[in-house]
């Protein structure tokens, strides 16, 4: 099935995200490992920002019932493709952002995976070392959706991952109710984005928080820790770090 998307023309743009994102089982065991403190059977989980669905793989495998949520038409494509006998799994094509309606979305053709509705992220890119000669040079119309709006179609979710480009921020404005867990994405280029996402959740009854670096399936801090301690630990990373995923605990999940 893989190989058959990656000689589709309509998913051409996205054959090496399905090349790097598919196929390497040490991988997905290390994906499956660390997602399993977050996600049991049975549980919801929202994946924002889905691409080509690696993690939705995975929170398959630990029995979840997942909602994908995705811009891009290849990468819809290839989410449909691969989920298509799979009744657990639900696209939605959207953005998802501070409110419903429609959004401009910013497609890099070159490398799909840093395709982004925020043009503070586009500008924040411009110039940055590493990320100079990156360009947005596609403009699409999407649907926009929120997560107050998702939970109301779908459930309330166990945990959510957010994972759109300087984003986040928009998303968690459209959340108004404490969830059990979440992610969201950050960037070196974009660190006042995830203090505002900080500020948020706190608000929202979040209390506990942790971070892992690039595609690291491991937290870098022995013990969670606070908003304000991870904004610190945010903020002191170099430059080079380049972008990880803060994890957030509003409260501890009951064994089952």
């Amino acid at each position: 099935m893989i190989e058959a998307l990656k000689a589709d023309p309509a998913t051409v743009s996205v054959r090496r995200s399905l090349e790097v994102y598919y196929g390497d089982p040490a991988r997905e065991a290390a994906m499956d490992a660390f997602y399993a403190r977050f996600v049991q059977p049975g549980d919801l989980v929202f994946d924002v920002g889905a691409h080509v669905g690696d993690r939705v793989g995975s929170f398959r495998r630990l029995g979840a019932r997942v909602v994908a949520v995705e811009p891009q038409p290849p990468c819809v494509r290839a989410l449909h493709t691969i989920y298509a006998a799979d009744a657990g799994v639900t696209v939605v094509e959207a953005v998802c952002g501070a409110r419903g309606g429609r959004v401009a979305f910013n497609v890099n053709t070159a490398n799909p995976t840093i395709s982004t509705a925020s043009p503070q992220f586009i500008a924040a890119a411009g110039g940055a070392a590493g990320w100079a000669h990156e360009r947005w040079d596609e403009r699409i119309d999407v649907a926009s959706v929120t997560l107050d709006g998702l939970i109301a179609a779908h459930g309330v979710p166990a945990f959510v991952k957010i994972d759109v480009e300087g984003f986040e921020d928009a998303v968690l404005s459209g959340l108004t109710r404490p969830l059990s867990a979440l992610s969201f994405e950050f960037t070196t280029i974009g660190r006042e984005v995830a203090q505002r996402c900080l500020s948020r959740l706190s608000a929202l009854g979040f209390h506990a928080f942790n971070v892992a670096l690039g595609d690291a399936m491991g937290f870098v801090l022995p013990q969670w820790t606070s908003a304000s301690r991870m904004g610190a630990h945010l903020r002191s990373l170099p430059h080079e770090a380049n972008s990880g995923d803060v994890y957030c605990r509003s409260r501890p999940r009951p064994a089952r």
